[in-house]
């Protein structure tokens, strides 16, 4: 069975703070075959929304827009200061987001990236609380502007508090919101996910974004990422959202530390873009092992 979906790339592959000048990368990406761009938000004011809005159009590129969350931005955090700091920047992403004509907002917004420690259960259900309470809060702020958002598990290295789609799920419910929805990278599942297939079931119809890479971070097909696993799932839950190839240029010191990736991963990150994405048309177009089977008997039985 064909997955139809869309595809996109974000611009963290070439480049890092998305500004206005990003937007140069667009009619390349454009010329590749994607139906759709990934803009990742670090500092909203770097961004003059009706030159994106102009660019957005003139190559005629969706848009997903996710957030960037580091030490400042922190839901969880002792000091309330800190989750006034997390509001403001939501609220400015938030507001690009309509400006845009995007549909959601995504990422790891229930704690700082980064944030990973051993405390005592007592200390990890304060933390959760905080998060619920504030996430709902920001789950209003998304529905008076028709918008959701997608929250995004987290490898343990980068969280103690989401890793799984289980936890993401379990704080959806607790949110208790229409906007609360779910984002998914394969390269945190890689890591986390005992069963690739469950864990997109798991999410269900509150999947509205996901992102991929190989399980090293490279080009998808690459690696050793169970690919058959991600079509039965997102077949079975009828996914008809984007998928977004998402990685990092090592070029960019200061991210590419954040995400330690201390060497090239491949010659070349336009090559990382072209080929990821031919690999990708190709498996979602591809029929599953017996459906090839069924086809080939047929073939000869007609001949």
């Amino acid at each position: 069975m064909k997955l139809e979906i869309k595809f996109g790339v974000s611009t963290w592959l070439w480049t890092s703070p998305f500004t206005t000048e990003t937007i140069a990368l667009f009619p390349k990406i454009k010329a590749m075959g994607y139906d759709a761009v990934e803009i990742p938000i670090e500092d909203p004011a770097l961004i003059d929304v009706a030159k994106v809005k102009d660019a957005l159009a003139r190559y005629e590129l969706e848009q997903i827009i996710c957030g960037a969350f580091g030490p400042t931005r922190d839901l969880t955090h002792d000091d309330l200061t800190y989750h006034q700091t997390s509001f403001d920047y939501i609220e400015s992403c938030l507001d690009i987001c309509q400006a845009l004509g995007a549909k959601f907002f995504g990422g790891p917004m229930y704690s700082a990236v980064g944030k990973a420690r051993l405390v005592s259960p007592e200390q990890r259900q304060v933390e959760w609380e905080r998060a619920v309470t504030n996430l709902r809060k920001v789950c209003r702020m998304a529905e008076e502007r028709g918008l959701q958002i997608a929250l995004e598990p987290l490898n343990r290295f980068e969280s103690d508090l989401v890793n799984t789609a289980e936890d993401v799920v379990r704080l959806v419910q607790d949110i208790n919101h229409p906007a609360a929805k779910i984002l998914l990278d394969g390269f945190h599942m890689n890591i986390e996910e005992p069963d690739i297939e469950r864990a997109i079931l798991l999410a269900g119809d509150k999947l509205l974004h996901v992102q991929v890479s190989e399980n090293y971070r490279g080009t998808p097909g690459t690696g050793q990422t169970r690919w058959d696993a991600y079509k039965r799932g997102l077949t079975a839950i009828g996914y008809e959202g984007t998928l977004s190839i998402e990685s990092f240029t090592p070029e960019v010191k200061e991210l590419a530390g954040a995400v330690c990736i201390w060497k090239p991963l491949v010659p070349s990150q336009d090559g990382f873009a072209s080929e990821g994405l031919k690999f990708l048309k190709e498996w979602a177009a591809a029929p599953e092992p017996l459906e090839r089977q069924l086809e080939e008997e047929i073939a000869t039985y007609v001949k």
